[in-house]
């Protein structure tokens, strides 16, 4: 049997490493092709690697908790395949780099010493590693070692990752400080008494808390809510669903409607769907829906729904039920997370009526569904104006207010919400 080599897959744009978090296979086991091996991190998601051979792994290179860049060789199996040349004969496996956008400067980044020390180029005397990324973004927005040392690290041990600096160097052109944007001490610290339990954030809930506090330091926000009359759409799922459910084998949610319903709404005010880079504003041409998934363990995903102005209805709802049931499963992959262009969080699933949801950074704007509920409504009718039972929600519209004014942003969720009042009842799926 022939040697072959397992590597640290390529995982999507960006992702340069990953931390092994646990092998599903130890040496001795039988492998099939594709068949999961262990199970990774990225500061996007966790995932499972699959075998890209058959037969029996041999040996583990990588042990658990051990971040592996992208390339690396993290197992040997002994195959039945006829491997003439090893990975390693090829030569590496170019990781996938990050193209950094150059701010716009008179002053180009250089490794000459500049008064309080070197430019990362020259990391010796640096007291942890950083990945070539991270120093390649460094050296570009001239961020010195003692400077780079100062910035608290989310990743394995304490290490600096792409987010982490992409934060600090956000921060920084916004004015604030050189201190540690993601690990400062409460104003007020907790207090623990006898008979507290005392729980370690797991690994997704340090990522959202960081995300959330960046995005809120960097974004102004502020949020518009408009209530929306549903009683079409509730009517119409509760005539369909069971012959979907029957000739599809899976259920018809509210979801994939509203989403339909928010990309229109987009493609009428594209100025909510951009980004904000510096001074720049930039336009996105796709459309990439974010929408947020509970997880089992109490934490939230994001998968994208890419390009959803060129989805019918009929593919928005296969879409959001797989992006669903894999974001449930743990079988994302990092690809499935990236991209968003406005992200929309169903609050309602939890019986909320309405929320003040926090921007997804880059984005600049964010929805909340909330839950629908029955009320008496005015309605106008030939004979005049009567109360009715109608099925109504709430829908509370986030939005960064550095480029989205009340104006725009209002408007935005007002037309969200005629687009569901005006749902057609006749409608196939």
């Amino acid at each position: 049997m022939a040697n072959a080599e397992l590597l640290m897959p390529k995982m999507g744009e960006s992702i340069m490493e990953a931390t092994i978090l646990k092998w599903l296979k130890k040496p001795g086991d039988k492998i099939e092709l594709e068949e999961s091996v262990l199970e990774v991190a990225t500061d996007k998601v966790d995932t499972e690697v699959p075998s890209t051979y058959a037969g029996v792994l041999k040996e583990i290179l990588a042990k658990e908790g051990e971040v592996v860049p992208v390339g690396k060789v993290i197992a040997i199996i002994a195959s039945d395949v006829d491997v003439h040349t090893s990975a390693t004969e090829k030569g590496p496996v170019a990781p996938v780099q990050e193209k950094i956008v150059a701010k716009a400067t008179a002053h180009p980044a250089t490794e000459k010493t500049n008064g309080n020390g070197h430019y990362v180029g020259n990391i010796k005397g640096a007291s942890r590693f950083y990945s070539p990324l991270v120093k390649n973004i460094a050296k570009e927005e001239q961020i010195l070692v003692p400077e780079l040392e100062s910035i608290s690290g989310t990743g394995a041990e304490g290490r600096v990752t792409k987010r982490d600096i992409l934060a600090y160097v956000q921060h920084r052109k916004s004015g604030f400080s050189m201190a540690a944007t993601t690990r400062q001490k409460p104003l007020v610290p907790a207090s623990i008494s006898a008979g507290d339990e005392i729980m370690e954030m797991d690994r997704m809930r340090k990522m959202i808390a960081e995300r959330m506090v960046d995005s809120k330091r960097v974004a102004p926000h502020v949020t518009s809510f408009v209530e929306a009359d549903v009683t079409n759409i509730v009517f119409w799922r509760n005539k369909v669903k069971r012959d979907f459910q029957n000739r599809e084998g899976e259920g018809l949610t509210y979801t994939p409607i509203f989403i339909e319903a928010v990309v229109k709404a987009i493609q009428d005010y594209p100025m909510i769907n951009v980004q904000v880079d510096g001074e720049r504003i930039i336009k996105k041409k796709d459309i990439n829906i974010g929408m947020a998934v509970a997880l089992p363990s109490g934490n939230l995903i994001v998968p994208v729904i890419r390009n959803a102005n060129q989805y019918s209805l009929f593919d928005l709802v296969k879409t959001v039920n797989d992006l669903a049931t894999r974001a449930r499963e743990n079988k994302l992959k990092p690809d499935d997370l990236a991209g968003g262009t406005f992200t929309v969080t169903n609050v309602g699933s939890f019986g909320n009526v309405m929320g003040t949801p926090i921007i997804m950074q880059p984005q600049v704007a964010i929805l909340a569904l909330g839950a629908v509920q029955k009320k008496p409504a005015v309605i106008e009718t030939p004979q005049g104006d009567s109360i009715a039972i109608r099925h109504k929600m709430f829908l509370s519209h986030s939005y960064d207010h550095r480029v989205v004014d009340g104006a725009l942003g209002g408007s935005f969720v007002r037309r969200v919400a005629d687009y569901l009042e005006k749902f057609d009842l006749s409608r196939t799926l």
